[in-house]
């Protein structure tokens, strides 16, 4: 396991994958604040013949806003080059669970993707439910998604709680528990790993989880891209998820140091991560 900071010379060897796989929140970019290395860190990847490919685990944003939101912060993106937790659960529901209701904690622009992907929403139907009793209702709904929700509201709560608590299945879109946010915000916030405690607490029920580090993540990636996973390398701030979807599928894997996960983290994870560096900056 790497416990200590990679030098430039075990780092060379990355330059020769074809794509680089990045979080972005904590790993390109904390909060407001793009990482004055990020641009010369994409330069050097293109100047390689590499290309790069941004997947979180965080769902409450559209493709289309990311793209926005990376185009503001000066990093260039584009709707190809995104990829979020979102796109492994559409999938899974899409093949796996075709034309069943699904009630989604979720935000409205992750409600939007998931009309966009041909998924009927309980959301948009409540009212099929009216006068149903409760295990009635999770007949007609029979699936619930759990995700990062920064519209969250106890009536949400409840009505995802009632429905699994009758039967539904408990799905989440992914595991983090916390989204890191500029340490004058706080450091972090719950993110859709917590929402889904609280949930599990009230019913008992533990969640399908989808996104990092579950191997639909790398599926989607080479179905997406062409690529083998044997060409890829991740780079992210978490070890439970970042880290782990790289080394638990055969990839090589970059903890930064600029988000969740210190070198502390490291020394007692059982996730080991093949290479440490403090931060994006230093891949140049």
């Amino acid at each position: 396991m790497a416990k200590s900071i990679s030098g430039p010379d075990q780092l060379r060897a990355l330059f020769q994958k074809k794509l680089w796989i990045l979080d972005m929140d904590g790993t390109v970019y904390l909060g407001d604040r793009v990482f004055p290395e990020t641009l010369p860190f994409l330069e050097r990847v293109r100047a390689a013949g590499a290309d790069y490919l941004f997947f979180t685990n965080n769902a409450s944003r559209s493709k289309q806003t990311y793209v926005k939101r990376l185009r503001d912060l000066g990093i260039p993106a584009s709707e190809d080059q995104i990829l979020t937790s979102g796109e492994t659960t559409f999938r899974f529901l899409n093949s796996r669970r075709p034309g069943q209701m699904v009630y989604l904690v979720g935000t409205p622009d992750l409600e939007q993707a998931f009309r966009e992907a041909g998924i009927r929403l309980y959301n948009d139907h409540r009212d099929e439910g009216q006068g149903l009793s409760p295990r009635e209702e999770a007949a007609l709904c029979p699936i619930v998604v759990v995700s990062f929700d920064t519209s969250l509201t106890y009536e949400k709560l409840n009505t995802a709680c009632r429905l699994i608590r009758h039967g539904a299945e408990f799905l989440s879109t992914h595991p983090d528990l916390n989204c890191p946010v500029a340490p004058e915000d706080g450091s972090f916030i719950p993110d859709s790993g917590a929402i889904c405690a609280l949930v599990t607490a009230s019913t008992g029920k533990e969640p399908r989880y989808f996104g990092k580090p579950y191997e639909d993540v790398v599926q989607v990636i080479e179905d997406h891209t062409g690529l083998n996973r044997k060409d890829m390398v991740v780079v992210g701030d978490r070890l439970y998820t970042d880290i782990a979807v790289g080394v638990n599928n055969g990839m090589d894997a970059v903890l930064v140091l600029s988000g969740e996960s210190t070198l502390q983290d490291a020394e007692t994870s059982a996730v080991e991560a093949t290479y440490i560096v403090p931060g994006i900056g230093n891949l140049l």
